[in-house]
């Protein structure tokens, strides 16, 4: 061993993993510390329920992950890595039984919004289809981090990025089209009147469209397995079960990159009030179920869909992420919903299912929501608490005890709110540097932000090499 590392990365996460291959591949030497007993961060797969029945305790859909420029460049399928896909991406069922759907035609899409918007539809993503691998590319990044490699396109998406979704939702004339736009952008964990919600629920359409919305086969657990593989591979060294708590009690290396959130690396490398102002958003309360069969959906389409977004109207969603940006417990809550064996049977025992569903509930919230959230599932899938063999609830407080980054519960690592829904985690020419020169944030609290896509960790990856690199020419 070196007397002196190059790289150490602690957080086992996407990000931290992504970031660690990155410069392993590159021919530094790089250890990675892991407070948990196993690798995966945010991408992990337990047997939370019952025996047979595979839940993923935190993300478990990857459009994203699938379309991800890093991860693409990695041969993760030589370690298990497989992607499953439904029959539909998404389904956004209504009370009258029928569904908006993102599938993975524009055409199937565009009707199942209405003869209304169905041509709305099909020219806003008209521009962008088949150019998913520069768009990623250019979009998944600091928009200041280097000249677009497709600069006519990225003018053009530009324009719709920094839209809220409410004012995408202009371009359409009825509820379906609106409600599955404002049901994408509340991805980002806030309203349709935010900034950027708008290119954001772009973004996942057209994932779908190009990547399709899957599950990874076996659970998320395989992405974060692949990656650890290649890096061991490549030399790397993973430590488990290893807490850090200050920056000296990690081995000599010219360069530490943190898979954490901001707070806790200003805590661990004495950065004192440097990110004092970074806001933490609404949490989520997540339920995990295994179930005796398929959710009995009203809408025949969310039978066939990967996930389900739940929520009957635009207004109703607003309300609902409206109340946990408040500190108001939920009511009817929006839900997005996850149903891993729809696309992945192995999941659980023959005839079986799992279901993954979270509505959005104050930061730090200590009531419980699994009522409501059953009802809300009831609406529409009467007959659905029949199914339920067993559940597993985990709110904000227990959110965070099994992955530190979600601060409060908060699964984005950072509010999506002002300036912070842009810069993350702060105004910086490099968002991944910090005042300690030797010292690199990698995790979903830098751009672009929250999902299993690694582009964080390689875009810290690579501000990593160029200042090793630099000092090297030194």
């Amino acid at each position: 061993m070196p007397s002196m590392l190059d790289v150490v990365v602690v957080g086992a996460g996407p990000n931290g993993l992504t970031a660690a291959v990155e410069l392993a591949r590159r021919g530094f030497a790089v250890e990675l510390y892991e407070a948990g007993d196993t690798v995966g961060g945010g991408a992990r797969t337990e047997e939370l329920t019952l025996p047979g029945f595979r839940h993923d305790p935190c993300s478990a859909v990857h459009p994203f992950g699938a379309g991800s420029p890093a991860f693409a460049d990695m041969p993760l399928d030589r370690y298990g890595l497989e992607w499953a896909h439904a029959e539909l991406p998404m389904a956004h069922p209504f009370p009258d039984g029928s569904a908006a759907v993102l599938a993975h035609t524009v055409g199937e899409t565009a009707a199942s919004l209405g003869h209304r918007d169905a041509g709305a539809y099909r020219r806003l993503v008209a521009p962008f289809i088949g150019y998913w691998d520069t768009l990623a590319a250019d979009f998944l990044r600091p928009p200041w981090l280097g000249f677009p490699r497709d600069p006519v396109r990225y003018a053009r998406f530009a324009l719709l990025g920094p839209q809220p979704a409410a004012l995408l939702n202009r371009r359409f004339r009825d509820e379906k089209a609106r409600a599955l736009f404002t049901g994408l952008g509340a991805h980002a964990i806030t309203g349709p009147g935010t900034v950027v919600t708008g290119g954001i629920a772009v973004m996942f359409a057209l994932a779908a469209h190009a990547r399709g919305w899957p599950v990874a086969r076996g659970g998320s657990q395989a992405v974060s397995d692949a990656l650890a593989g290649y890096l061991r591979d490549l030399g790397g060294t993973i430590h488990t079960g290893t807490t850090v708590k200050r920056l000296d009690e990690l081995p000599p290396a010219r360069a530490y990159v943190f898979d954490t959130s901001p707070t806790a690396l200003a805590r661990i490398a004495g950065l004192g009030n440097a990110y004092a102002h970074y806001r933490y958003g609404p949490a989520a309360f997540k339920i995990d179920y295994a179930l005796s069969g398929p959710v009995p959906w009203t809408a025949e389409d969310a039978r066939r869909a990967g996930t389900v977004h739940v929520g009957a109207s635009v207004r109703e969603i607003t309300v609902a992420l409206s109340r946990a940006g408040r500190g108001e417990p939920p009511e009817t809550p929006f839900l997005i919903t996850s149903q891993p064996s729809v696309a992945d049977p192995s999941r659980a025992p023959e005839g079986k299912h799992v279901l993954w569903a979270y509505g959005h509930v104050p930061n730090g919230w200590g009531g419980d929501a699994t009522d409501v959230i059953e009802r809300q599932i009831e609406r529409f899938a009467p007959g659905f608490r029949d199914l339920v063999l067993a559940r597993a609830v985990a709110g904000p407080a227990e959110l965070a005890d099994r992955n530190a980054n979600y601060v409060g519960g908060d699964i984005a690592c950072g509010a999506f709110a002002g300036l912070q829904a842009v810069l993350r985690p702060k105004l910086a020419r490099v968002p991944y540097a910090t005042a300690h020169p030797a010292v690199f944030l990698c995790s979903s609290a830098t751009s672009p932000g929250p999902g299993v896509h690694g582009m964080s960790g390689h875009h810290a990856a690579r501000a990593v090499w160029r200042r090793l690199r630099a000092a090297a020419e030194d």
